[in-house]
């Protein structure tokens, strides 16, 4: 038996919905050289099925506690016996709930190796939450880990630390490739004959759809715009479109499965986000070949090929706009995919996340 084998790590998430920390749970499930259990605080396994069907795949690995709106100490004890009958020796949380009950738990445990990832550090600015999270890392005592640096140094002022380590997120490359895009158009029934911007993301205020929508209007009719995801402001964003009269260039295509044609069928991907921490899409996109617009906030900067690829201001259409143009006026030379496969590559991050359980050991 070697040492890989003797260590089981349970990933603590909140829920198990198409998100940006979910899905580098399920790379490091696949790409740590570790067994790894997959434990989700809300929800059930069929629930989660249904709205992500590719959790079929794995669904072995994942377990699902169904929790209650608000603290429950029944989770944590469950969440105990849980590790003691799998067996589990290392810990890794992604944000502030999971570390509580998972951190918690696994104290009680006597599990000792306990990783924190923070992925945004937005929600520190509410005081109840920034002292919740002192508390408990004080009491826990994890390695704290941030996925981009403007994160460290946010989550480093707030929580009065200086010890948070940096690992990027990463892309898995052999997946997110260049295509055909002609054939990834008509997978998705979109115009073959025009330019095409592309979103993905949540639908809600803070992925700034609107913003790109409201571009939209500045453009003619040979530029089209496909947005891949769902959210509570689908409605809204839709009859936004109907007012501007371009709904007939706007292409709301719901949550896909298969998100690498959805980037190969793009001109260029556009993200304005309002708040990050380190977005995965505009990477993927890039792992894809397709330049990337995103707006500078969190470590959005971080996600980008500064070559092929350019910051905008948040909330601002106007800079959406002028960005737009140049970068539709660009003769592409350089590929964004060499950036992410040397500095954001899945590899790099689970392998970083591993020396750390090492060093735990």
């Amino acid at each position: 038996m070697s040492k890989h084998d003797k260590i089981v790590v349970a990933q603590i998430v909140q829920h198990l919905k198409p998100g940006g920390i979910e899905i580098m749970v399920l790379d490091l499930l696949k790409h740590q050289p570790f067994q790894t259990v997959v434990i989700s605080l809300e929800g059930t396994k069929q629930q989660a099925i249904e709205q992500w069907p590719m959790l079929e795949k794995v669904s072995d690995h994942l377990v699902f506690l169904d929790k209650a709106p608000g603290f429950q100490w029944s989770l944590i004890m469950k969440l105990r016996r849980l590790f003691k009958s799998l067996k589990v020796s290392a810990v890794h949380s992604h944000h502030i709930g999971p570390m509580l009950y998972g951190g918690i738990a696994a104290k009680l445990a006597n599990i000792s190796k306990h990783v924190h990832t923070e992925h945004d550090a937005w929600h520190l600015s509410n005081l109840k939450r920034r002292y919740l999270q002192k508390l408990l890392l004080a009491l826990l005592k994890p390695i704290v880990v941030a996925d981009a640096q403007a994160v460290v140094q946010k989550a480093e002022s707030y929580l009065n630390r200086q010890d948070i380590q940096l690992i990027h997120n990463g892309i898995d490359v052999e997946k997110f490739t260049p295509g055909s895009r002609n054939h990834a158009r008509k997978q998705f029934n979109l115009p073959t004959g025009v330019i095409l911007l592309g979103n993905a993301g949540r639908l809600e205020s803070v992925k700034g759809q609107d913003l790109l929508i409201s571009a939209m209007a500045h453009f003619s009719s040979s530029v089209h715009l496909a947005i891949a995801g769902s959210g509570s402001c689908e409605r809204a964003l839709k009859q936004q479109a109907i007012d501007l009269n371009i709904e007939q260039q706007i292409h709301f295509l719901g949550p896909l499965d298969d998100m690498t044609r959805f980037y190969q069928s793009l001109d260029l991907f556009c993200f304005p986000s309002r708040c990050e921490g380190l977005p995965l899409s505009p990477m993927e996109a890039q792992a894809c070949g397709i330049p990337v617009l995103i707006s500078d906030v969190g470590g959005s900067t971080e996600a980008l090929c500064h070559t092929t690829g350019l910051l905008v201001k948040r909330d601002s259409v106007e800079q959406i706009v002028k960005a737009i143009d140049i970068m539709l006026s660009r003769h592409r030379v350089t590929c964004p995919r060499q950036f992410i496969s040397m500095h954001r590559n899945v590899k790099g991050m689970a392998k970083a996340y591993s020396k750390l359980i090492y060093a735990q050991s």
